[in-house]
């Protein structure tokens, strides 16, 4: 298969925010909501939107809490996110031999930015495609589907990588092919449920997948 581009969901991906986003959501929730939900429960949080999240928690406070969890996540950020292994070098050669990369993700632009400022990788993405960019957020298809066409490439040109559900369903439900990662905080076992068409163990099985040699 003649890969042109692959598209990168962000958080629990490229960068290791699973930290940042258990505790802020616990920052935001368990004040409010005391003992309803332990750090584990708040696990289930990663992935989807906060508006998602937040309509299951407290339908009525959706925006209160939305505000607070923004407020709290930008003063802790970047004491607690971490780089994946391998991710600049694997994005750099990528980007070097011609490949087309997108970041789509269910987080908003101005919090991919800072992430992805933070790593020096932002210069690597071709579009960044963030929940406010669309109506509707992985796993519908229209993300992915915004991402094809901001970059020219056909369906089978492309793969949605991501660490969780709704980034291979999002990927399927827009036809295109798929890939979890194994670092993912859900697991690989978890992951294979969903039948994504590759397993990633590193990042550097991408060099394989698109047929690009390291350092390119």
């Amino acid at each position: 298969m003649n890969y042109k581009g692959l598209l990168f969901d962000f958080d629990g991906t490229l960068l290791d925010t699973n930290n940042l986003i258990i505790e802020t959501f616990y920052q935001v929730i368990e004040p409010k909501f005391p003992g309803k939900y332990s750090k584990e429960d708040m696990a289930n949080f990663i992935g989807p939107s906060l508006s998602d999240t937040f309509t299951m928690v407290a339908p009525d406070r959706v925006e209160e809490l939305t505000n607070e969890y923004i407020t709290w996540n930008r003063l802790h950020h970047d004491e607690l996110v971490r780089e994946f292994d391998f991710v600049v070098e694997v994005l750099t050669d990528l980007k070097k031999a011609g490949i087309k990369l997108a970041i789509v993700s269910t987080k908003r632009q101005e919090a991919l930015l800072r992430g992805m400022n933070l790593m020096g990788i932002t210069d690597l993405f071709d579009t960044i495609i963030g929940n406010d960019d669309v109506k509707n957020t992985k796993p519908h298809p229209e993300p992915v589907l915004l991402a094809l066409s901001r970059l020219g490439l056909e369906k089978n040109e492309v793969i949605m990588i991501g660490d969780n559900y709704h980034d291979i369903e999002g990927g399927q439900n827009a036809g295109v092919h798929t890939a979890g990662v194994a670092w993912s905080l859900k697991g690989t076992a978890f992951l294979e449920t969903y039948h994504p068409t590759f397993m990633l163990q590193t990042m550097k099985d991408l060099y394989d997948i698109v047929g690009v040699p390291a350092h390119a």
